[in-house]
C-alpha cells in the first residue's frame, strides 16, 4: 500500500469518532442515566411516538407496550436503536422519518428517546393472580377464544394473533378489548402508511345474487376488496356488481361482561397468554 492509501492515526480516530457519534457500532446507549437525556428524550417521544405508544409509552392500541423490560423486537440498547432507526417491516413500526409524525430524528434524539424509555422501564412484571393452566383450558374450550384467535400458529384466523400480545399490550389495555373491543377502532384508518391495519374492520356486503356476507376487510381498493368471513373463507368481490357494501368500526368480537366471562377466568386467560408470550 502507498503513503497516498495510508489512514493516519490522527484521521483514524476521527473516523471513529464520527462513527461513534452517528450511533454505528453502538452497543451501548452512550446518554444512559442521564437526566438531561431523559428529559429531552420524554419531549421526542411525544412528538414522534406517543401516536402509537401512547403518553408514557404504556401502549396506545396500535403500538406496544414499552414500559416493559421485555421487547419483541430485541431488548437491548443496540436493538432498540435499531428498531426505531430502520423500523420493522410488515408491521405499523415505521422507520426514522417515514410515518408523517413528528420530524426525522439525529442519532442523539434516538438515543435520548431510549434513554426514555429506560426511565419508564418496569423491571419486574406484576404477579399474576390467574392460573395459566385453567387460562389455556378457557382460551381453546370454554371461552373459545381459539375460534378467531391464534396463539403459536394454532387457532383462528378472524381476530388478532396473540401469541405475544402480552408483550406488546398493558394488562388494562387487554382487560378493555375483551370487556368493550370496540372502544379503539378509529376512523380514516390508512393501509398505505402502515400506521394502522386494515384488518379487522368489520365489512357487509350483499352480492348480486342478494347473499349478505359479513366479516373482515384484509385488502381494498377504489375498485375491489377482500375479505374473511365468520367460518374464515376468503372472498375477493369488484364493488360495482355489488348490491351493497357497508363498513362499520363496530368490532366483531363481542363485549364479554363479567356474567359472561367474569374477572378471575379472564386473569386465567391473561396468565396463560403472558405464558405462552415469553416461550
Amino acid at each position: 500500500m502507498t503513503n497516498a492509501y495510508r489512514w493516519s492515526p490522527p484521521f483514524l480516530f476521527m473516523v471513529v469518532m464520527s462513527l461513534a457519534c452517528m450511533g454505528v457500532g453502538q452497543d451501548h446507549n452512550p446518554l444512559a442515566g442521564d437526566v438531561k437525556a431523559t428529559k429531552a428524550g420524554e419531549y421526542e417521544f411525544r412528538i414522534n411516538c406517543a401516536f402509537c405508544h401512547g403518553l408514557g409509552g404504556r401502549g396506545g392500541g396500535r403500538g406496544p407496550d414499552l414500559s416493559k423490560a421485555a421487547k419483541r423486537h430485541g431488548s437491548a440498547d443496540a436493538d432498540l436503536f435499531h428498531t426505531i432507526s430502520n423500523g420493522v417491516p410488515g408491521t405499523a413500526m415505521p422507520a426514522n422519518g417515514t410515518n408523517g409524525q413528528g420530524v426525522g430524528m439525529t442519532d442523539e434524539e434516538i438515543w435520548q428517546i431510549i434513554t426514555y424509555i429506560r426511565s419508564i422501564e418496569l423491571k419486574a412484571p406484576p404477579a399474576s393472580s390467574g392460573s395459566a393452566t385453567y387460562g389455556k383450558r378457557l382460551f381453546e374450550e370454554d371461552a373459545n377464544c381459539s375460534t378467531c384467535h391464534m396463539v403459536h400458529g394454532k387457532g383462528g384466523r378472524i381476530g388478532p394473533d396473540l401469541t405475544g400480545v402480552a408483550i406488546s399490550r398493558t394488562t388494562n389495555a387487554l382487560i378493555e378489548s375483551v370487556r368493550n373491543p370496540s372502544q379503539h377502532l378509529a376512523w380514516g384508518l390508512t393501509e398505505s402508511t402502515k400506521e394502522f391495519a386494515q384488518e379487522y374492520r368489520s365489512v357487509t356486503v350483499v352480492t348480486a345474487e342478494g347473499k349478505q356476507i359479513k366479516g373482515v376487510t384484509l385488502n381494498e381498493d377504489q375498485f375491489t376488496v377482500q375479505m374473511m368471513d365468520l367460518a374464515q373463507r376468503i372472498y375477493s368481490f369488484d364493488k360495482s356488481r355489488l348490491r351493497s357494501f357497508q363498513e362499520s368500526r363496530e368490532s366483531l368480537m363481542p363485549a364479554y361482561s363479567e356474567k359472561e366471562l367474569s374477572d378471575q377466568n379472564l386473569k386465567d386467560i391473561l396468565a396463560y397468554l403472558a405464558s405462552v408470550a415469553t416461550e
